[in-house]
């Protein structure tokens, strides 16, 4: 009976430990999108981070860009990322506004075309005209 109880003790501290570490990389990823007007998490390869990074572009914004490809702790990011899309979102793109999670490709395309995106991006200081 006590090798049950030190063992659900280990668990406990397991869990703990692992919630701990994601949260500090929830502490982390918010470090990372609030550190510029607009971030961009994405990956090297992917099609549709160049379509998001070139259109941030072509609007005059230069955001900051993470390759998680690129970063020790892609893993952990990516995961923690995965937690703040809706289910069933691509992983990259991830696009933050003024320390705010905006979402995905599709999202920053139907803000681009219903007119709410350069707004956005005025009132987070990404934009000055």
């Amino acid at each position: 009976m006590r090798m049950q109880v030190v063992e659900a003790a280990a668990v406990e501290e397991e869990e703990a430990a692992a919630a701990a570490a994601m949260m500090s990389v929830y502490e982390r990823v918010a470090r990372m999108a609030s550190g510029n007007a607009v971030v961009v998490f994405s990956a090297s390869g992917c099609c549709m981070c160049h379509v998001v990074k070139r259109l941030l572009l072509g609007l005059g914004v230069g955001p900051a860009v993470y390759e998680l490809d690129q970063l020790a702790a892609a893993a952990d990011i990516q995961a923690a990322l995965s937690q703040l899309l809706p289910p069933g979102q691509p992983p990259v793109p991830v696009v933050f506004v003024g320390g705010r999670l905006l979402g995905g490709v599709e999202k920053v395309m139907a803000c681009h075309i219903n007119g709410t995106l350069v707004p956005l991006l005025k009132q987070a200081g990404a934009l000055w005209l």
